[in-house]
């Protein structure tokens, strides 16, 4: 499956192991919502380079389009996304998934995106905005979210091998984000194995007060994992009987479609 590490895969003892590659992503990963915006000395910090390293890649970024310099400040450039679409399109993913989250939000009236695991997080490949807003978080092309408090990060870690999944559980840190978020290891295994076993993950407001998501897995014609696709919804309006009887065979439906559709 996609989002599975392969039993070759390289260390950074290994010689064939590009360390200034992996340098110059983990600067472009240290930008989120929360660091949109950095000063040189910010992103050596959170990267744990010293200064003149994460001078050096901040300025080849800046170079190669994907970092913009805002006088002592440093940002992402809307180059970034070329990364995200180039995934799609390597795919062949790209139109056929867009098609059909775009269809789910005419459907339902709710966002609808496609995430990936991408070590502990959900990365954004693709998504479909419905006019209202839920979240103080801004979600696009990008967006990464902790894996253990959405529903796509569950029905991903789903999808994992049972040494991978607990070599998952043993390294992640469950920082609640609510009072309703997971802590307990042994009970987010449980709700991963529920995902499992179902084909579906409901998480609600464990992420953000009032954010209530569901999500299926997406493979494609030759059952390869593509990513999850989910819809979010405001809890207030939206109950989760009306997500798993109304949204759920939605999703399903549009999961099996871009199945049928993927490598036309």
């Amino acid at each position: 499956m996609a989002s599975q590490p392969q039993e070759d895969t390289l260390t950074p003892e290994d010689r064939d192991f590009v360390a200034a590659l992996a340098s110059g992503l983990e600067v472009i990963l240290a930008f989120d919502d929360a660091h949109p915006r950095m000063t040189l000395s910010e992103v050596a910090a959170r990267t744990g380079m010293n200064r003149a390293k994460a001078r050096r890649f901040l300025l080849t970024l800046h170079s190669l389009g994907y970092v913009r310099k805002q006088g002592r400040s440093f940002e992402l450039a809307s180059r970034v996304l070329q990364l995200g679409y180039a995934f799609l399109s390597a795919n062949n993913y790209r139109g056929v998934v867009q098609q059909y989250l775009e269809e789910i939000t005419a459907e339902s009236g709710e966002s609808s995106s496609l995430g990936v695991l991408d070590g502990d997080e959900v990365s954004y490949v693709a998504r479909s905005a419905a006019p209202h807003r839920l979240m103080a978080i801004t979600f696009s092309v990008g967006t990464r979210l902790p894996a253990a408090y959405t529903s796509m990060g569950r029905v991903l870690l789903a999808q994992l091998s049972n040494v991978q999944l607990d070599a998952y559980l043993e390294r992640v840190d469950l920082t609640p984000h609510t009072d309703l978020s997971v802590t307990d290891k042994a009970l987010l295994k449980e709700k991963i194995k529920e995902a499992q076993r179902q084909g579906y993950a409901i998480v609600d407001q464990e992420l953000e007060h009032g954010l209530r998501s569901l999500a299926v897995p997406a493979f494609d014609a030759d059952g390869k994992l593509i990513g999850a696709i989910n819809v979010s919804t405001n809890a207030a309006r939206v109950s989760e009987q009306v997500l798993s009887c109304q949204m759920l065979p939605l999703l399903q439906e549009k999961a099996r479609r871009i199945c049928d559709a993927a490598h036309r």
